[in-house]
């Protein structure tokens, strides 16, 4: 019987799961669909679309030899793998024929295939057609897109300096890339919420223009480790001698040094220094906004870094298409490479944050106090730093140990917004979460034993930590009456009396709402 081409990739997708991480799974392979599945002189063909040329990038980067052995097992010695990559509309416009590119895997021979180049205003003479093989392509041109500009600084010549109205001929050693050196990528840390954005930053440190996501634009709230991810591109990029030259500034600088330049009439000068960064990386650009001839100055920078292969890297507060105020050719600019959200960072993050933090600084916490912490400070993360540190100084000048007791005295009016009032049922989710099963089962009319244990608590921490009274709480678990709420704690009772182990259980669970209660 012959197999579909998706049941092939969920055999695939069966071995791959098995040898990495869950995550990893979830962010790499999990977007991917089986496309077709042919034969082609003794060969069988399968074809995966993948969403962006970044995973194309990624997987023949990271997963190689996991894809080779998986195809061969499932498919056989014939077997090889094939992509096809969704190209933007915004490649589209830019030139690119069709909807979509065919790339083959790498081969087992394991000559590496030409990454896609990247995109470009104007498409190379020999730019393949959808479903050709992809020629090895130069490296992007790094002369002069237009007459008259300087060449690229080369080892021993004097660079540019950060501020453009320095005067020249100042020693390499003396130019300032205004990175933060504590902001890297060994310091930064990962979660769900950030774990595509830190992905495709290492990558572009990595290899600086030479990607296809160029420019990179990372976005999301206020606090939630953009500027750390943009420079620590930055630090790596220079640390590694993968730039020559590399430049962060706010866009509020830029702003500001180029009403300078108008002012003392060196417009040329400004735009000159620009156009010689290798790796320019601009913080905040939603700033722009209403700012038209800093907007067309910025303009004509970016088209010249990019034609010229130089890597430019940008943060925005919001998507590029919700940035007000700003012109549409820039705006689809912004989107001609990647664009990668980072999010509230969940629990587990938060915690490891915290952790690293008091790591940092020498300090050991006990671990319900950075629970406590972390499960009350939500916002994001300079919130959730800020937080410690008042409860380290707090300790230090007062000479306390720091315990639960102090956190939650210190941390009182930091938290009162975000805490939870303690219910009924903020008592039943904290129960079934312990117990691993679903909410509406507490108040569900099963008699199975689990469930059964898990209602009884329930109703036990109801009635020891809320002032409803008996009738109240039968009524949140299903309409049940007084006396099966007696019956439950009675049986409680009973239980943290006689046995030790749910006794431990008890105070496990009793920790957890506490943490959560005011």
């Amino acid at each position: 019987m012959e197999q579909s081409p998706e049941a092939i990739w969920n055999d695939c997708l069966d071995i791959i799961r098995d040898n990495i991480s869950r995550q990893s799974f979830k962010t790499w392979f999990k977007p991917l669909k089986a496309v077709s599945l042919e034969e082609d002189e003794h060969l069988m063909k399968l074809t995966v679309q993948l969403p962006s040329r970044f995973y194309y990038e990624w997987l023949e980067e990271h997963y190689f030899a996991l894809l080779r052995k998986t195809i061969t097992k499932v498919l056989g010695p014939q077997g090889r793998l094939f992509y096809e990559i969704v190209i933007e509309k915004d490649d589209v416009e830019r030139g690119h024929e069709g909807v979509s590119m065919h790339l083959p895997a790498r081969q087992p021979d394991n000559e590496p295939l030409a990454a896609p180049p990247p995109p470009s205003p104007s498409p190379p003479a020999n730019a393949p057609s959808p479903g050709s093989p992809v020629a090895s392509s130069p490296p992007p041109s790094r002369q002069p897109p237009y007459p008259g500009r300087p060449a690229p600084h080369r080892p021993g010549a004097a660079p540019m300096v950060a501020n453009p109205f320095v005067i020249p001929g100042i020693q390499k050693a003396q130019f300032d890339s205004q990175l933060n050196p504590s902001y890297t990528f060994e310091r930064f840390i990962e979660g769900d919420c950030n774990r595509l954005a830190r992905s495709a930053s290492l990558a572009i440190g990595q290899q600086p223009g030479a990607t296809s996501f160029n420019p990179f634009l990372i976005y999301g709230g206020v606090g939630l480790g953009k500027t750390h991810l943009i420079q620590a591109i930055g630090n790596y990029a220079q640390a590694n001698r993968k730039a020559e030259t590399v430049l962060y500034v706010s866009s509020e600088r830029f702003t500001n040094e180029f009403v300078q330049s108008i002012q003392h009439n060196r417009t040329s000068d400004f735009s000159l220094f620009y156009r010689q960064i290798d790796l320019l990386i601009v913080d905040d650009v939603q700033f722009f906004g209403g700012k038209e001839k800093t907007q067309e100055e910025f303009f004509h920078i970016f088209n010249a870094l990019h034609q010229s292969g130089k890597q430019i890297v940008l943060s925005a507060d919001r998507p590029p298409r919700e940035i007000q105020g700003i012109e549409e050719r820039l705006l689809s600019r912004f989107q001609w490479g990647l664009s990668a959200d980072v999010q509230q960072p969940e629990l587990e993050t938060r915690i490891a944050i915290l952790q690293r933090r008091a790591e940092d600084d020498g300090i050991v916490i006990q671990q319900d106090v950075v629970e406590f912490i972390a499960h009350n400070i939500k916002s994001n993360i300079r919130e959730l730093e800020g937080a410690l540190i008042r409860l380290l100084a707090h300790a230090t000048l007062h000479k306390r140990e720091i315990e639960l007791p102090l956190a939650k005295e210190v941390l009182r009016d930091l938290i009162k917004d975000t805490r939870v009032n303690l219910t009924i049922e903020e008592i039943q989710r904290i129960v079934c979460e312990y117990f691993n099963i679903p909410e509406d089962l507490v108040r569900a009319k099963t008699r199975k034993r689990e469930v059964v244990q898990a209602r009884q608590v329930a109703m036990f921490f109801s009635k020891q930590l809320t002032q409803h009274s008996l009738k109240t709480i039968g009524l949140h678990f299903g309409g049940r009456d007084h006396s099966t709420v007696i019956h439950a704690n009675q049986t409680v009772e009973n239980h943290l009396e006689t046995d030790p182990t749910f006794r431990e259980m008890i105070d496990e669970i009793r920790h957890k709402i506490e943490l959560r209660s005011r």
